[in-house]
């Protein structure tokens, strides 16, 4: 139960945290890994795996995760892998709500992140 609510409020975190925005760049440090990116990786494997129709816009998203500082390779392992794939799980505890706020915060006309995902 403890695990599941820690989850729930990590996935909330992207949907209700206004910090990440594309437009905002991020100082790149070698080796660090922005929170924000973390959430995206989590959320763009959410959407391959359960948004059917939809799909990641993967240029638009390496180009958000530079913008964060985070090299897109730094998300593919280690504790950035387990924690994207702790918010994939997050979301998928009620993914007709997590495709739609998906849609309504990442896609064409997105209030977070516009064109991150789009139709598929």
């Amino acid at each position: 139960m403890r695990t599941t609510l820690v989850a729930l409020g990590l996935a909330s975190a992207l949907w209700f945290t206004p910090a990440l925005s594309a437009e905002a760049p991020g100082p790149a440090v070698a080796g660090t890994v922005n929170n924000d990116a973390i959430k995206l990786s989590g959320l763009v494997r959410f959407v391959v795996e359960s948004c059917p129709g939809t799909k990641p816009d993967y240029a638009r998203f390496k180009e958000v995760v530079e913008r964060l500082g985070t090299d897109l390779a730094a998300l593919s392992h280690g504790e950035a892998l387990i924690r994207s794939a702790t918010y994939t799980q997050a979301y998928q505890k009620d993914p007709s709500a997590s495709c739609r706020l998906a849609q309504e915060r990442f896609g064409p006309n997105g209030t977070i992140v516009p064109g991150l995902i789009g139709p598929g």
